[in-house]
């Protein structure tokens, strides 16, 4: 069902890139978002999940948090002193201390979420995507509980397989996984309002099925954007 919402066309973004920072090509980009100059990134695959962060223009981790061998790790999001982190099939998440990386709490999925993909917050919710194209809004203080949810659709599309999000300036952008597009999506309801078309990118930087463009941050206006196993941070200008 197309959103009912969805009522104008989606609208095709212009961009440049203005600069381009190393990236680890053995990282598996799950999660990822830029607070000040230093970059969080959520990294998959069993036996290699880890949550880490180094700061922009370096490979250097500074600190890490590594999960057992079972578990494949998922988005990221930070709200006050703890970050969250999902996990892909364990119907559940972590909690940990952003100074230290202690992990400090779990928690269960509600039961109509049955896998983690893409995390981030508003500033109030945990905001999660599940591999559908719904968006849920959980209880931050009770990931356990949903607050609510939105279904994602464009004016003649509705975009199954939403992944890595990040909130900016009131607007939700999330990966499609294994697309090379990025929506712009109004949290309200769930409208894609605009697009990026990162094909060219993509191509450049994708050598087989799974490293995907897959994560999305903000550095002031312009968008940081990267892949699992990809060479390189891309510094993105939008052109309005």
């Amino acid at each position: 069902t197309i959103n009912v919402f969805a009522k104008n066309p989606v609208k095709n973004l212009n961009y440049e890139i203005v600069a381009d920072y190393p990236h680890s090509t053995e990282s598996f980009t799950e999660g990822f978002y830029l607070e000040g100059n230093t970059v969080y990134e959520s990294v998959g695959q069993e036996g290699a999940s880890k949550l880490m962060k180094y700061e922009l223009g370096s490979e250097a981790v500074s600190k890490e948090a590594k999960q057992p061998d079972t578990i494949f790790s998922e988005g990221i999001a930070n709200i006050g002193n703890k970050i969250y982190q999902l996990t892909y099939k364990a119907k559940m998440g972590f909690i940990y201390d952003k100074n230290t990386f202690e992990k400090i709490g779990e928690f269960q999925y509600p039961n109509v979420i049955g896998e983690g993909w893409g995390a981030t917050t508003d500033g109030k919710d945990l905001i999660i995507s599940d591999g559908t194209k719904n968006i849920y809004f959980l209880n931050a203080n009770d990931p356990s509980k949903i607050v609510r949810y939105i279904s994602v659709a464009g004016n003649s599309e509705v975009y199954d397989m939403v992944n890595e999000l990040e909130y900016h300036k009131g607007f939700i952008y999330a990966n499609v996984w294994q697309k090379p597009i990025i929506l712009k999506i109004n949290p309200a309801n769930g409208e894609v309002v605009a697009r990026f078309d990162f094909d060219k990118l993509a191509k450049e930087n994708t050598r087989g099925t799974d490293d995907v463009l897959n994560g999305i941050a903000f550095k002031g206006d312009n968008m940081l954007i990267t892949g699992k196993n990809w060479p390189k941070i891309y510094e993105i200008k939008i052109n309005q």
